[in-house]
C-alpha cells in the first residue's frame, strides 16, 4: 500500500492512504491520525489501512479526493532516528568493508517534496543527494540482517541535501532532507524489492535537464538489512527509525584510456569527482538560487512509485516565514 502525510497546521500532519497510480486519496482518521501512529501498532492498524487501499484501487472508496503532492508533508515528518549511510561507490575512493559510513542527521522537522530548499547564502555550497530510505518497526539490539529486512514496514525516496563548503562542522553539513509524497510497503514492488535492495531506475533532473538515471540496486555493497543490522549491533531500534542508504552511485566503467560514467550522477560532488578525475580539474559548480532538483522513481511499467520530490533553491530573506512542515511558528 502506499501513505502519505497531508499538511493539516499540526506538526505530525494527517495520515492518508494513496490509490497505487497516485490519483486518489482517503484520509485514514478510522485508523489512524498520523503516521506514527499506525507504525506503533503496525499488525493492528495496517490491516485496517490495507482494507482502505483496496478499495481505493477498485473505486469503491466513497470519500476519496484527487491526491495532491504539493499539499504533503514528509511522510513520516518527525522520526525518532534518522541514520544516513553510504551504501554506494562510485570507484573513485577506496571501499570500507566493515564501515558503512553512518552519520545522524536531524530528524525533528523532515522537508515535504516540494517544500523549497532554503540557502543563506551560495558560498555555503549546496548539494543535493537523491537516493533511498526505509522506515522500521522496533527491531531488538543484535538483529540479523534477515530479522532486520522483517521490520522494515516502508521504502521512501529522499533528497539528503548537504553543504560542501570548507568549515562547516558534520552537523552543520546536513539540513534537512526531503522525501517523495508516498511511503511504500515492500510488496508493493514486487520483484523489484529483493535481498534488500531495490530494481529500479532512479532519475535525478537539474534546472530540467537529466543527470542521472541509474539502476538502484547495482553497485549497493549494503543492503539494508545489512544496514539495519549494523545499527542494530549495540542497541535496538524504535518504530518510527528512518535508515537512508545514501545518495545512489555507479562505479562507472573504463573507456580506453579513461573511466567514464555513463549513467550520471546524483549528487554534484560525485560529478566533480569525475571531472577531478577524468581531465584533472573541476568545472561543475554547486546549487545556486533559482536552481530546481526533481527526483523520481518508476516502476517496471514506467508508473511513478513514490511520486517525485521537486523543489527549488530559495534565498533565506525569501522563505515563507514559517517552518517547511506546515505548521505555524510559535509567537
Amino acid at each position: 500500500m502506499k501513505l502519505a502525510t497531508y499538511k493539516d497546521g499540526s506538526r505530525d500532519g494527517q495520515l492518508v492512504v494513496v490509490s497505487r497510480d497516485l490519483a486518489s486519496a482517503h484520509y485514514a482518521t478510522h485508523a489512524a491520525h498520523h503516521l506514527q501512529q499506525a507504525l506503533d501498532d503496525w499488525n493492528f492498524i495496517a490491516p485496517q489501512l490495507q482494507d482502505l487501499y483496496d478499495a481505493l484501487n477498485a473505486e469503491r472508496a466513497r470519500h476519496a479526493f484527487p491526491f495532491d503532492p504539493r499539499q504533503c508533508m514528509a511522510p513520516l515528518p518527525r522520526a525518532c532516528h534518522w541514520a544516513l549511510a553510504q551504501a554506494w561507490e562510485h570507484g573513485l575512493e577506496p571501499a570500507d568493508a566493515a564501515d558503512p559510513g553512518f552519520r545522524l542527521a536531524a530528524g525533528d522537522s523532515l522537508c515535504g517534496p516540494c517544500d523549497p530548499l532554503v540557502l543563506a547564502a551560495e558560498q555555503l555550497e549546496m548539494d543535493f543527494g537523491a537516493g533511498l530510505a526505509v522506515v522500521t518497526g522496533d527491531l531488538p539490539q543484535r538483529a540479523s540482517p534477515a530479522q532486520a529486512l522483517e521490520g522494515v514496514r516502508l521504502l521512501l525516496l529522499a533528497n539528503a541535501v548537504q553543504l560542501q563548503a570548507a568549515g562547516l562542522s558534520a552537523v552543520q553539513r546536513l539540513p534537512a532532507t526531503a522525501f517523495g509524497p508516498v511511503a511504500v510497503t515492500p510488496d508493493e514492488l514486487g520483484e523489484a524489492w529483493a535481498q534488500g535492495r531495490v530494481g529500479l531506475a532512479l532519475q535525478t533532473n537539474w534546472n530540467g535537464r537529466r543527470v542521472g538515471i541509474a539502476d538502484a540496486d547495482e553497485d549497493m555493497r549494503w543492503s539494508f538489512g545489512e544496514l539495519i543490522a549494523h545499527l542494530c549491533a549495540t542497541r535496538g531500534l524504535r518504530a518510527g527509525s528512518i535508515v537512508g542508504a545514501g545518495t545512489v552511485r555507479q562505479r562507472g566503467v573504463d573507456n580506453g584510456k579513461r573511466r567514464d560514467w555513463p549513467k550520471g550522477y546524483h549528487a554534484i560532488a560525485d560529478k566533480r569527482a569525475f571531472e577531478q578525475a577524468q581531465d584533472g580539474e573541476v568545472r561543475t559548480a554547486f546549487l545556486r538560487l533559482g536552481d530546481t532538483v526533481r527526483t523520481e522513481m518508476k516502476d517496471g511499467e514506467g508508473h511513478s512509485l513514490f511520486g517525485a520530490i521537486e523543489q527549488e533553491i530559495v534565498a533565506l530573506d525569501r522563505a515563507e516565514a514559517r517552518p517547511a512542515s506546515g505548521f505555524a511558528p510559535v509567537q
